[in-house]
Formats: C-alpha cells, sequence, structure tokens
C-alpha cells in the first residue's frame, strides 16, 4: 500500500520540504533584517551628533539620545510628532521638497524656555527618484565653537607657578589672583606694557572652573576700528559687502562657556564701550546686521597700560562701563620695581635661548649682571627676554659680555650717588630718615597711583598697616595729592 501511494507521499514531503525552507529562509531573513536593524540602530546611538530623521509627510520617525538630551524632550514623545513641534520652521521641510540638501547651517530654535543653537547638515532620502525623508544631523553651536579654539589655537594651560619672581610686590598680585581665580567677577589688570598682563590673565583662566572652556584673547589696540565691530560681536549673513553668507560668530560667542581677555581695553572706541557694556549688563551678543540675540555665559578679564580714571576723567572712557570692568583690579609691578627678580629671568631667559639656537653659551659675566640690574628696563620683562636673545645670537663665547649687549643698555648711565649739600649736612639723622621716608612714599605713590586698592598694596609691600599708612601721608601733607582715596 506504501508502495502504491509513495508518489503521493512524496508529492507531500517535497511540499512540506519546500515549506520548511521557505519558514527556514523567512526566519533568516527576519533574523538579519533584525541584526541589521540592530547594527543600524547601534551606530546612530553611538554618534556623538543629534540624528533626527523625518518622512514625507514631516513626521519625526528616529532621533538617537543625543538628540534627546540636546532638544531636552524624551525620545518616544518626539517619535510620531511634526518637526515643526520641536523646530518651527525648520529648512528640513524645504529639503523635503526640493530634494537638496545642505551642510552645517547654522540654525536658531526656541521650545518654550529652551534655547537651541545648533549647526545643521540636512540629505535628503531618495528611494526610486523620489524623495520619502530627510535625515539631519546636529552638534550645539557652543561645543562647535570649542572644538574650532582648540584646533585652531595653541591652548596655554599656563600655571601662577609659572609666573617667575620670588619679588614681596608679584608675589602679592599673584596672592590676590589665585584668591579670585575661581569666582566670576570681571578682572581689570593694570600695568606697563611688557610687564606679564597676558600671562596672568592665562593663569587666572587656568586656575578657574572655567579651565576646560576657551580662552579667547582680543587685543583691543590692534585690531583696525573698521574691523573691531564685527571681530568682537560677529555678523549675520549678508551684514554687509564682503561678509560670508553664512555669517560669523564674533569673539564673545566663541568664549562661550571660557573665558574673554580683551587686552589694551583703553584703545576701545566709545560707540563700541557701549554695546560691550550690553554684553556684560545682559550677558546677550547682538551680531552686526542682526536683531536676535545670542546668550553667551563669559567671565571677562581686561588689561590696559593706559589710567583709565584719567581716561573717564576727560570722557575718553564711559564711566559705567569703567565700574564693570573694574569689579577686580589687579596692578602688574613694572621690573624695575622688582629688581630683585631680574637675575632669575635672566637665567631662565639665557636656558631658554640657549636650547633654542643650539649655542653653548654658559652664562653672563659678572659685569653683564649688574649691567642688567642697573637698567631701568622701561619694555620691562618683554624687552629682558629680547635683550637675552639678542645677546645669545651676537656672544661667540662661553660668557656674554657686555659687547654682545644691546647698545641702548649698556650706553644707559646708572644713577650716581649725589653729593651731600649743606642743608643735608645740618640735618640731624631723624630729620634725614623722614626726608627718606617721605621719598619712598612720593615714588610708591607715583608708581601704584593713588586708589584705594593702590593704598592697600602700598601697605601690604611696605609691611605697615592701611591706617599707619594714611597717617604717614597725613604727617608729610601727601594726603592732598590723592584724587580718589
Amino acid at each position: 500500500m506504501l508502495v502504491d501511494n509513495r508518489f503521493s507521499y512524496l508529492t507531500f514531503l517535497q511540499q512540506m520540504s519546500e515549506l520548511l525552507a521557505g519558514k527556514i529562509a523567512e526566519q533568516q531573513a527576519l533574523n538579519n533584517w533584525e541584526k541589521t536593524y540592530s547594527q543600524l540602530e547601534t551606530i546612530i546611538e553611538s554618534i556623538h551628533e543629534g540624528i533626527i530623521a523625518i518622512d514625507e509627510n514631516g513626521i519625526i520617525t528616529t532621533c538617537n539620545q543625543t538628540a534627546q538630551q540636546l532638544i531636552k524632550l524624551d525620545k518616544q514623545s518626539m517619535i510620531g510628532s511634526s518637526i515643526n513641534r520641536i523646530w518651527a520652521d525648520t529648512p528640513m521641510l524645504q529639503t523635503l521638497q526640493t530634494g537638496k540638501g545642505y551642510i552645517e547651517q547654522e540654525e536658531l530654535y526656541k521650545l518654550g524656555e529652551h534655547e537651541m543653537h545648533f549647526i545643521v547638515t540636512s540629505r535628503p532620502i531618495h528611494i526610486n527618484g523620489r524623495v520619502i525623508g530627510v535625515v539631519a544631523s546636529f552638534r550645539r553651536m557652543a561645543d562647535m565653537r570649542r572644538l574650532a579654539y582648540i584646533l585652531t589655537n595653541e591652548h596655554q594651560d599656563l600655571k601662577f607657578s609659572q609666573i617667575l619672581g620670588k619679588s614681596r610686590s608679584l608675589g602679592l598680585i599673584i596672592r590676590q589672583a589665585q584668591q579670585v581665580a575661581r569666582g566670576t567677577s570681571n578682572i581689570l589688570v593694570t600695568g606697563e606694557s611688557g610687564t606679564g598682563k597676558g600671562m596672568l590673565a592665562a593663569a587666572i583662566h587656568s586656575a578657574s572652573n572655567r579651565s576646560n572652556g576657551p580662552l579667547i584673547i582680543v587685543n583691543c589696540g590692534a585690531i583696525p576700528e573698521a574691523l573691531l565691530e564685527s571681530e568682537l560681536f560677529g555678523y549675520a549673513g549678508g551684514a554687509f559687502t564682503g561678509a560670508k553668507k553664512e555669517g560669523k560668530a564674533g569673539k564673545f560667542e566663541l568664549a562661550d562657556g571660557g573665558t574673554i581677555f580683551l587686552d589694551e581695553i583703553g584703545d576701545l572706541p566709545l560707540h563700541l564701550q557701549v554695546k560691550l557694556l550690553h554684553v556684560l549688563q545682559s550677558k546677550q551678543v547682538e551680531r552686526v546686521g542682526s536683531n536676535k540675540l545670542v546668550n553667551v555665559n563669559i567671565r571677562v578679564i581686561s588689561a590696559t597700560n593706559k589710567n583709565l580714571e584719567e581716561m573717564v576723567q576727560s570722557r575718553e572712557f564711559r564711566e559705567d562701563l569703567y565700574f564693570r570692568l573694574n569689579v577686580i583690579p589687579l596692578h602688574m609691578p613694572a621690573l624695575r620695581e622688582r629688581a630683585e627678580d631680574i637675575p632669575l629671568l635672566m637665567d631662565y631667559f639665557l636656558a631658554k635661548y640657549r636650547e633654542t639656537f643650539n649655542h653653548l653659551v654658559l652664562d653672563f659675566t659678572p659685569e653683564v649682571r649688574q649691567l642688567f640690574i642697573n637698567y631701568p628696563w622701561p619694555g620691562n620683562v618683554r624687552e629682558l627676554e629680547n635683550a637675552i636673545e639678542y645677546a645669545v645670537n651676537m656672544e661667540t663665547s662661553e660668557y656674554i659680555g657686555p659687547e654682545s649687549v644691546p647698545i641702548r643698555i649698556r650706553n644707559a648711565v646708572s644713577p650716581q650717588p649725589t653729593v651731600v649739600d649743606a642743608k643735608v649736612r645740618d640735618q640731624s639723622l631723624k630729620e634725614q630718615m623722614k626726608d627718606y621716608e617721605k621719598h619712598i612714599l612720593l615714588d610708591m605713590l607715583h608708581r601704584f597711583g593713588h586708589t584705594l586698592e593702590a593704598k592697600r598694596a602700598i601697605a601690604d609691600i611696605l609691611g605697615i598697616g592701611l591706617a599707619t599708612l594714611y597717617r604717614k601721608l597725613e604727617e608729610y601733607e601727601l594726603h592732598s595729592m590723592s584724587r580718589h582715596g
């Protein structure tokens, strides 16, 4: 009977095997699809950029965890809703209609109180020549700026210990700077050109809670006035002839999350002082040619070698801006005021340029050391460094002698002791000591100024109390010289 029905059984078995083979292939295809989907989902989630995909109706079909974090909405609540719900009037919809994508376009959105400032790349999804959706990748503008800063700037992680000197006056300023570094208040660093105001600003930034953010340096005196506004505040696309069509972020936006150092702030034109004051008050920047305000989280450190108080009196500098910048004043002493630091700096710069030029110069002759100590250094530390670089280039022996020193230093006449006149010869020791004390106080007032902060610094350097200093100024009738003390 089995033999008689063998053809029927064979047909049945063949059909069953084909059915089973089909099921196995179907299961394998399903497994492969699930594997591919899992791999694709893992790839999307591993990308550090936000990813959003929409279908042909503008409905969100996919987004990753990064997108959820940047938009600050739950992933599941976004999927299935219109893209217009989170990004009103997004250019992604134009990509959907035209089939033309775009790369790294700056876009701003607001969802409730949450403001979003992104760099977005949008690409259409084509099937059989028809656009069936759009996928966009995006990053925070602040993150892009930080990356650009890291790639294009040599970030100096400068420590306070790298500011060389053992003098009392320098030590006082460094202690004050260390104390205020972790705060958020604006700082104004004063001092002559070449004293190291920029180094102090960099050390403050490195010691602050913003050290992971950028340190953006702007020399207000080096940038032409016609360009300074757009450099500081940025500009919108098409704001003026020659402007980039996508616009450009200014230095304040680049400093978001970090510190901006405004060097030579006394050279800032009056009309830009008004805009700077607005930034300090509102923590918002308005680009040239735009009416949109961009929030910035910055700390401002300014520096100048000018007397801003006198500039305020002569109406060259706004008083309200001065008080905004001068919350914490720090004064870098001139090199002639800390002559004990000169030998230390000489040895440091000698080692630096000896290695740079592979020169076997070992040391300075005693005559050169004394020459450098006696020289007044109007260019301060910068001039000292340049003089040593010059000397290492010029010297052919193992010791730098006077003939290898810049001629202006060789020709500088050291002050000679004056002949004691008849009046001094007739003075008692007490009277001569009082004259000398008055001379010291006059010199200190000339160096540091007459403000309360300056007098506190003078009292600390002289090792006396502030009340004692005021008493001595009264005694020598020097208090009348002070306009603000």
